[in-house]
């Protein structure tokens, strides 16, 4: 895709790409966007270890292998991001995975800051938040589905934190989400993208009739 909804896309990358985009820049002493200080760079270079031990151990289950074997028609998949961005870090590599495993999907990656026009578009509560993905029928260019920031029960804990009387700070916070990905493995992920295939599935069954 060239647009997203007659908006422009500024650069798009497979996730392979993306992935050797982000690990150049954060050889050069960059990472994506306009913001490269030392605490961006720290970020960065954490999420970099955590999609290389991510791309290591992603294991797709048999239930996400069957739910792809099942698509009719093909997709592209727009997901927006950024290189500093922890949760996409998490996500990337499983979503790049399924996309991966399956010839009807077109992944693109794009980047966030890049592209404000279309995050506007896609914002939760109101807020910039990455990663998120959106679903298009390839053949129609009509949207089918979205799915982001991170796994409904996880953004659901992030919301309920938020809207505490006594939040916990971020610092700490973000151990527990880290924690929650560790036990998870993905697992969360893959039933939500199932779900979204189910939707792509009901979607071509629209189509037809």
């Amino acid at each position: 895709m060239e647009k997203v909804n007659g908006k422009n896309i500024t650069n798009s990358y497979s996730y392979e790409e993306y992935r050797e985009m982000v690990n150049d820049l954060f050889a050069s002493g960059r990472t994506t966007g306009e913001n490269h200080t030392e605490s961006m760079m720290d970020y960065t270079k954490m999420n970099i270890q955590r999609m290389n031990r991510w791309d290591k151990k992603v294991e797709l289950s048999e239930e996400m292998k069957d739910a792809l074997s099942r698509l009719d028609c093909s997709f592209d998949w727009i997901l927006i991001s950024e290189a500093w961005c922890g949760d996409a870090a998490q996500n990337l590599p499983i979503l790049g995975a399924i996309a991966n495993h399956s010839e009807k999907i077109n992944l693109q990656v794009i980047l966030r800051d890049e592209n404000t026009e279309i995050m506007n578009d896609y914002l939760t509560n109101g807020g910039m938040s990455i990663p998120k993905l959106i679903v298009f029928n390839k053949d129609t260019g009509e949207e089918v589905t979205t799915w982001g920031p991170r796994p409904a029960i996880l953004q659901q804990m992030v919301m309920d934190s938020k809207h505490s009387n006594n939040p916990i700070p971020y610092s700490e916070f973000s151990i527990e989400i880290q924690k929650w990905y560790n036990k998870d493995k993905g697992k969360t992920l893959q039933k939500e993208v199932m779900s979204m295939i189910q939707n792509c599935l009901n979607y071509s069954v629209k189509a037809i009739i």
